[in-house]
């Protein structure tokens, strides 16, 4: 259900973020993206960069995650200051609609 919800979330960003687009296709393949550099990036510098962590670090590190998925998958674009709104827009609706079981 996560990954479903996160695609979709990609994908509503992609609609009203500037810097950000998307095909369905496209969020799909970067939610898969940003899961799997998320999970690299989390074992490598630890929890400090999880998207638990709402403080600055984890901030930026959604919004380089947001950005290295975009310059990976086809049919989805983000420019560094997109991935800096999809990063702040994601993080809000996060707040609203979590995607993890607390």
């Amino acid at each position: 259900m996560r990954f479903v919800v996160s695609a979709l979330v990609l994908w509503v960003v992609a609609m009203v973020v500037p810097g950000v687009t998307a095909t369905l296709m496209g969020a799909v393949f970067a939610a898969l993206a940003i899961a799997a550099i998320g999970w690299v990036a989390e074992a490598m510098l630890g929890d400090k960069v999880s998207r638990q962590n709402r403080g600055f670090v984890g901030f930026i590190s959604a919004a380089v995650v947001i950005w290295l998925a975009g310059q990976v998958v086809p049919g989805f674009n983000v420019g560094i200051l997109g991935a800096l709104l999809a990063s702040l827009v994601i993080g809000l609706v996060d707040t609203v609609v979590p995607t993890t079981i607390r």
